[in-house]
C-alpha cells in the first residue's frame, strides 16, 4: 500500500458507521486488522463491549528499543440535527476535500497512520518497530483507552506516542486534562401548592451551580495550558410542574492544567457545593511534553514548522487518548498530530483536505523511520 491509496482508504473507513453511541467498531477494526495482517503485522482485537473492538497491531518489535506508538480512535460523534448536504458515510470527493462523518475526526488520520506504518517496512525496517493502537469508545471521554489500559496486559513499552487527532498537520505538545463530574441533589416531594411540606432538590442544585459559575481554582496560570476552566453542561430535575422536585442533577466539565490536582479540587467541591453528592465520570490528567525533547524537535523539523510560517498552537483545547497513554508509557514524549481540520470536528458536512491526508502519511512515515536515529 502506497500513499496514493490513502484517500481511498479514508473513503473505506468513512463508510463504516461508528457513531458513538453505540459505536459498533467491530467491523472497522476487523477491516483494518485484515489489511495490516496482509502486510506483515500481528493483530489482536481486545473487546471493549458487545460489537465493539479495539485494534492492537505490531510489527518489527525488538530488544534494541521500544516501538513508536501510533494512536487513534475508531468511533465518531452523532450526525447532529442539521441535515447533511452530502452522504455522511459516502466519502464524497469534491476538489481537494473528502466529506463524511469522521473524515477529520479522525478517519483521515487513521488511514494516514495505516499507510505510513505499512510503508515504513518497505525498506530497512524502523528501529524498535511500530505499535498501532486504535481504540473504541473515545468520543465520550476516552473510556475505551481507560478500559484497554486496565484490561489488556500486552501494551508493552513505548519510546514515543503520536495521537492522530485533527491538528491540520501542525504538531501540538499537549492538552488540558479533564475531570467530569455528575452532581446530584435530593429533596422531598410535595404538592406545589404546599411547597413548605417539601424540600426542593432543584433549589439545592441551583445554589450549587451558582457556586460553580464563580468558582476560583486558586492556582497560577500554566505557561502553556493557561488556567483551568469549569462548565455546567447539562441539568435536569423534577417530574411535573405541580410537584416539589425530590431529585435534580447536573454535570461539571473541568479542564485542568498541570497546576491543578484533581483530588484537591474534588475535595473542595464536596465541601463547597452544600447538600449534594458528587460522582466522578472521567478523571484524566493533562498531556504535556517538553518542547526541548529531541523527539519533539525532530517532529518540528519534519513538519517544517519554521519554514512554513504557520501559527503553532503548542497545546490544544480538546481531550485525547494521550491522557491515558502518556502515563501508561511512563511519560514517553507524546505529540498530537493529524491531518484533520480541528474546526471541522463534530460539524455537519465534515470534511478533510485530501492533500493534508496525503501529507500526513508522508510525515508519519518520516517520523517512524527517523525516530531513534536522531
Amino acid at each position: 500500500m502506497g500513499f496514493e491509496d490513502v484517500v481511498l482508504l479514508t473513503k473505506d473507513l468513512i463508510s463504516f458507521n461508528t457513531i458513538n453511541p453505540p459505536g459498533n467498531e467491530k467491523g472497522i477494526a476487523e477491516f483494518v486488522g485484515k489489511l495490516l495482517l496482509e502486510n506483515g503485522f500481528s493483530v489482536e482485537y481486545p473487546v471493549f463491549a458487545d460489537n465493539r473492538l479495539h485494534l492492537v497491531a505490531e510489527r518489527g518489535l525488538s530488544e534494541i528499543a521500544p516501538p513508536i506508538v501510533l494512536s487513534g480512535h475508531l468511533d465518531t460523534v452523532p450526525l447532529g440535527a442539521k441535515e447533511w448536504q452530502t452522504d455522511p458515510f459516502g466519502g464524497e470527493i469534491s476538489g481537494n476535500k473528502i466529506y463524511g462523518r469522521g473524515s477529520s475526526d479522525m478517519k483521515g488520520g487513521l488511514a494516514a497512520m495505516i499507510c505510513a506504518a505499512i510503508g515504513s517496512f518497505k525498506g530497512e525496517p524502523p528501529v524498535g518497530g511500530v505499535r498501532i493502537l486504535f481504540t473504541a469508545g473515545e468520543e465520550l471521554g476516552c473510556q475505551g483507552a481507560v478500559q484497554l489500559a486496565k484490561t489488556y496486559k500486552k501494551l508493552g513499552q513505548a519510546s514515543a506516542v503520536i495521537i492522530g487527532e485533527p491538528t491540520a498537520n501542525i504538531p501540538a505538545i499537549g492538552h488540558k486534562g479533564a475531570l467530569y463530574l455528575n452532581v446530584s441533589a435530593t429533596g422531598k416531594t410535595a404538592h406545589s401548592s404546599m411547597p413548605e411540606l417539601g424540600e426542593n432538590a432543584i433549589y439545592k442544585a441551583a445554589r450549587a451551580i451558582g457556586i460553580i459559575e464563580k468558582f476560583n481554582f486558586g492556582v497560577e496560570r500554566d505557561p502553556l495550558l493557561g488556567f483551568p476552566t469549569a462548565n455546567v453542561g447539562k441539568m435536569q430535575g423534577g417530574m411535573n410542574i405541580n410537584s416539589v422536585p425530590d431529585h435534580a442533577e447536573f454535570t461539571i466539565d473541568i479542564r485542568s492544567t498541570g497546576k491543578l490536582k484533581h483530588g484537591e479540587v474534588l475535595n473542595r467541591l464536596k465541601k463547597e457545593l452544600g447538600d449534594t453528592t458528587l460522582e466522578t465520570l472521567v478523571d484524566l490528567q493533562p498531556v504535556l511534553t517538553e518542547e526541548t525533547d529531541p523527539f519533539v524537535q525532530m517532529v518540528y523539523d519534519i513538519c517544517r514548522i519554521e519554514d512554513q510560517g504557520r501559527v503553532l498552537h503548542k497545546t490544544l483545547s480538546y481531550l485525547t487518548d494521550g491522557s491515558v497513554l502518556q502515563p501508561l508509557y511512563h511519560g514517553a514524549p507524546t505529540i498530537i498530530l493529524g491531518p484533520g481540520q480541528p474546526e471541522m470536528a463534530h460539524q455537519t458536512d465534515e470534511f478533510c483536505y485530501i492533500n493534508n491526508i496525503e501529507q500526513a502519511a508522508k510525515i508519519y512515515k518520516s517520523i517512524i523511520l527517523k525516530h531513534r536515529r536522531f
